[in-house]
């Protein structure tokens, strides 16, 4: 079942309600207090801003996420990081990574790209406001070459993906690892929201969504 979202950005429909893909809600607006309430309910924003007219509202009851004690880094990854061909920084560019993260290999003019300037702009906000954060990958020759960014919201433990990008080789892997060693130890986990070969690649797997939201409230 698909809902309206009303004017309240604290009103969520019930989660459970989800549609098979994930599908709950349509509408609303990219505010921060209801992103804040939405990502802290496992409810994410994601649609094709060229096709769609409305903000379309995910829970899928299934969730893909990487714990970060669990990430997997192959032998060419560990090559790599002992090279320090790349250095890798947080939160030193997050206008540059989201940019670049709607940008890369030209996603923007693609059917069904979701990651428009209203979005930009909503993240951004968050940015300032200190809950999304960024991952950047930079060259010798200190050109920015990969990244990924997504939110912190408070002492959740949590970290929920967006976006990641690549302009040179495993750019994104070495974004991923770091951002994985910095959440080592805690309780946490990196939401990924959809499964995808190259994440799984890297240790993702999926898991309820009661078991997701436990790790949240626990974390």
């Amino acid at each position: 079942m698909v809902f309206r979202l009303t004017s309240n950005p604290d009103l969520l429909p019930p989660p459970s309600c989800a549609e098979p893909d994930g599908l709950i809600a349509v509408g609303g607006d990219l505010s921060p207090r209801r992103l804040v309430v939405a990502y802290l309910n496992g409810f994410f924003p994601w649609y094709g801003f060229h096709e769609e007219d409305e903000i379309l509202w995910w829970c899928p009851q299934e969730r893909f996420v990487i714990f970060p004690d669990e990430i997997h880094i192959s032998h060419t990854m560990r090559q790599l990081l002992r090279r320090d061909t790349y250095t890798v920084t947080m939160n030193k560019a997050f206008d540059r990574v989201i940019k670049a993260c709607s940008e890369a290999d030209g996603r923007k003019a693609h059917e069904g790209a979701w990651l428009g300037d209203d979005m930009i702009k909503a993240y951004t906000t968050m940015h300032r406001m200190r809950m999304a954060r960024s991952v950047e990958v930079w060259n010798k020759a200190c050109d920015l070459v990969g990244g990924l960014y997504g939110l912190k919201i408070g002492r959740c433990g949590m970290f929920f993906g967006e976006s990641m990008f690549s302009r040179e080789p495993n750019a994104s892997k070495l974004a991923l690892i770091r951002l994985a060693q910095e959440m080592q130890g805690g309780r946490g986990v990196i939401d990924c929201q959809f499964e995808t070969p190259h994440l799984k690649s890297m240790g993702g797997r999926t898991i309820p969504y009661d078991e997701y939201m436990r790790i949240m409230r626990e974390s």
